[in-house]
């Protein structure tokens, strides 16, 4: 590493047929990269930070702990986790950006934010050479999946605090592409979307899972293929687990006829795209170089072995305005080591994120991720793209409700099959629920992330206290 942080070429492209952004960095040796590129980011990173974070700084001394203690990425797990409430009591005390950010207003780009569906929001100020970083790094993800400077990239999701369309946006501009800033949540806007990819045909689409798969159900209602009519190669996602589901992948391949890119992490850890799929799909990578990612033993808080499912931690290496080191972000995975078929040499998450950490549910001792069951739910032909999952308590006894869609056109003898084929599947699973069968266009659709889990059980318990 010769400076920190990197300053990067804003004129480099790779050559159109290469197949790597950075080859030499890309397909390094895994143990050759932790100790030349990997570590002296690290070290530069917490330096920085305890020098001007307050934030850290406070933090550290209390573990007594100092970044000139941290020789070695074993030496590192002594850095204590920071939590998104550490982040929003921290913002509370010292508004609006807390006391971890490092640089001067003057020096910001960019005010960004969580959309606080699980608390307060968190404001992030982002610095420009921050902003340059991250477009640099998502380009190369793109690039890794495929995306090209040729490439009509449809940007279908929401133009606001939410970090994944800009950073979409910056990555697809850095790259060269041509970006198409669409947008979502406007009253009439899928209608308008369908006639835009229609005549403009992008060939790749960024949004949601569950945006993709309703843009396709109202193409299909007016009559339109997408996998003809559109023109999507490439369609890569973040913001809900869906693209690392694979009946939910196979079934957007199937609909656009293009290849499903599975991404991101959390709006604390742009660039999101550090967790990233390349073209062959198996599975995420963690791009080390960028975000240093771990995975944790959620009871002991130490790094599991390859092969191990954990929780996510994640760490910045390039960041000067609101670094994040060890994020405690809590998403289940499994991490693996093994060769990848594209050559790059960096860990992967095989299976993606399949539980994100606030949307786990216990139903009777159980831990239940809603993923598991999109998983059988699209696995099962004749069942439609949106259900519900409604978790209620009578007499102190919980119980798991599973609305699903069944597709239009099913014959209504074929119902009750589909019923009882989905309740077998989820029974095999372990998943004990009571299936109720929704007709087709009944669910309420989003732009969105879609929320799809209604835990009824707060009301229950209000009600008999209050007995």
């Amino acid at each position: 590493m010769k400076q920190w942080p990197p300053k990067y070429d804003q004129s480099y492209l790779p050559s159109p047929r290469s197949k790597y952004w950075n080859k030499d960095l890309e397909t390094m040796d895994p143990e050759e990269r932790e100790k030349k590129i990997i570590l002296p980011k690290l070290k530069a990173q917490l330096k920085y930070a305890y020098e001007k974070s307050g934030l850290y700084r406070r933090k550290w001394d209390e573990a007594g702990i100092r970044p000139r203690d941290i020789r070695s990425l074993e030496d590192f797990e002594q850095i204590p986790f920071l939590t998104k409430e550490e982040i929003r009591q921290d913002q509370k005390e010292h508004p609006p950006f807390g006391s971890n950010l490092c640089v001067p207003l003057k020096d910001l780009a960019r005010v960004q934010g969580t959309s606080g569906t699980t608390g307060k929001p968190t404001a992030f100020g982002i610095s420009k050479g921050d902003m340059e970083r991250i477009a640099e790094f998502h380009a190369r993800a793109m690039w890794g999946f495929g995306l090209r400077q040729e490439d009509i990239v449809f940007i279908g999701s929401f133009f606001s605090l939410y970090w994944g369309s800009w950073g979409a946006l910056i990555g697809v501009e850095r790259l060269g592409a041509v970006a198409f800033p669409f947008g979502a949540g406007v009253p009439g806007q899928t209608e308008r979307a369908l006639e835009w990819m229609k005549e403009v045909k992008p060939t790749a689409f960024y949004g949601t899972p569950s945006y993709s798969l309703y843009i396709a159900e109202k193409a299909k209602e007016k009559g339109l293929d997408p996998a003809k009519d559109f023109n999507f190669r490439i369609l890569f996602f973040s913001g809900e687990p869906g693209a690392g589901v694979p009946s939910t992948k196979k079934r957007i391949e199937e609909t656009y006829g293009g290849i499903c890119i599975d991404s991101g992490s959390t709006a604390e850890m742009a660039p999101w795209m550090s967790n990233c799929e390349c073209g062959w799909r198996k599975g995420m990578h963690l791009w080390q170089d960028v975000v240093y990612a771990e995975l944790v033993d959620p009871v002991t808080k130490r790094r599991v072995p390859y092969g191990k499912e954990g929780v996510t931690v994640y760490t910045h290496l390039e960041r000067t305005s609101q670094p994040m080191i060890r994020f405690w972000a809590g998403d289940l995975s499994l991490w693996v080591n093994d060769p990848c078929p594209c050559g790059r040499t960096y860990p992967r998450l095989p299976k993606g994120i399949y539980g994100r950490a606030d949307d786990m549910f216990v139903v009777r001792g159980e831990n239940v991720y809603p993923s598991a069951i999109e998983d059988v739910i699209r696995g099962i032909e004749g069942f439609g793209d949106e259900y519900r999952i409604i978790i209620t308590r009578e007499k102190a006894m919980d119980e798991m409700i599973v609305q699903a869609e069944y597709r239009r056109g099913v014959a209504p003898e074929v119902i009750p099959t589909l019923k009882s084929k989905l309740e077998s599947e989820l029974k095999s699973r372990g998943l004990r629920s009571v299936v109720q069968m929704v007709e087709p266009d009944q669910l309420e659709r989003t732009e969105f992330k879609a929320r799809r889990v209604i835990d009824q059980r707060t009301l229950y318990d209000e009600i008999i206290k209050g007995d």
